[in-house]
């Protein structure tokens, strides 16, 4: 995806979210400094608690940050709503709409808030929604009402859009209809700012992203700068000769580490796949030794991911900091 404006239209500047106060006080983002970028798709990541939905509603203005400035299209988000508001889509993790109307109702009742919308009707169209209009929001799927959340999101044609976790709940191929819409929006001019738990969903339609741990920003870029870090692996299973002991494979190129498991599992880390796995084939192919099971990976947003999260920060998120003045 290209953009043809690369200013911010989302500066997040040291920013901190707290509740409570005082030695009881816990610091749910912590310091975030974000930019996001006109026309791009932004995905924010984050490990279960890592504040991305504290940090979300910040930027939305749902709630003022504890210390720290945002600013959305040039203005306060929270103390500056009335400008902010129209000229953005939220879509929430979970919306309460009268069950007993249906969905075109809900829908014109939305349209009836806003500015400048399109058609109630045209909104569901998008969204796959068109013949289930005079169906009861209660008689919807779950995965039909996130479908419905998403019209009213992009109803009122937002400069910006905030999606939450806007799949949970699709089929595979609803799913692959959102993100044909999304890419719409984006191609449009739309600013689009994406937290999601399906990492496919990141890495196939965020121009860049963030990754948080507890309440801090610790990876940003583009997926291939935050993979960039992240070793390649092989995996195979041998039963004889030198292959099968991860002490004689120390001579490989580009080789990081080598282990055998208790299953009798051999894996190997790469800062090249290529050289490491043609040395090793080749190894193999003189020693006339049987590689079964055999598998080879780049690395992946995955990956990154769960390196992340499997970073000890326990006693940072417990550490209470002193409450704001």
């Amino acid at each position: 995806m290209t953009t043809t404006d690369t200013s911010s239209v989302i500066s997040i500047s040291g920013v901190h979210r707290r509740y409570g106060s005082g030695r009881t006080s816990f610091s749910a983002v912590r310091g975030v400094d974000l930019a996001v970028r006109r026309g791009e798709l932004f995905a924010l990541l984050g490990t279960n608690g890592a504040g991305k939905t504290s940090l979300l509603e910040v930027v939305e203005g749902i709630a003022p940050p504890s210390a720290g400035t945002v600013t959305v299209l040039g203005s306060d988000p929270y103390r500056e709503r009335h400008l902010v508001r129209p000229r953005t889509g939220i879509m929430l993790q979970e919306a309460g709409f009268p069950s007993d109307l249906t969905t075109v109702e809900t829908a014109r009742m939305w349209h009836g808030t806003l500015g400048a919308p399109m058609a109630a009707e045209a909104a569901l169209d998008l969204v796959g929604l068109g013949q289930r209009a005079r169906v009861q929001v209660k008689s919807l799927s779950g995965g039909e009402r996130r479908r419905l959340d998403l019209a009213l999101a992009i109803m009122g044609r937002p400069e910006i859009l905030f999606l939450d976790e806007p799949t949970t709940g699709l089929d595979p191929q609803s799913r692959r209809d959102a993100w044909e819409l999304v890419r719409n929006l984006l191609e449009a001019g739309t600013t689009v700012v994406l937290t999601t738990h399906y990492l496919e969903e990141a890495e196939e339609l965020a121009d860049r992203l963030a990754i948080m741990h507890a309440g801090e920003v610790v990876r940003a870029g583009t997926v291939e700068q935050i993979v960039a870090g992240e070793p390649a692996r092989i995996r195979y299973r041998t039963t004889a000769g030198d292959l099968a002991d991860p002490r004689t494979l120390h001579g490989l190129p580009s080789l990081l580490t080598a282990a055998r498991s208790r299953s009798g599992v051999v894996e190997l880390e790469s800062r090249d796949l290529q050289a490491t796995l043609t040395a090793l084939l080749e190894r193999a192919n003189a020693a006339g030794e049987l590689l079964t099971n055999l598998e080879a990976s780049h690395a992946s947003l995955e990956r990154a991911f769960l390196a992340v999260a499997n970073e000890d920060a326990d006693d940072v998120a417990r550490t209470p900091e002193p409450a704001a003045a």
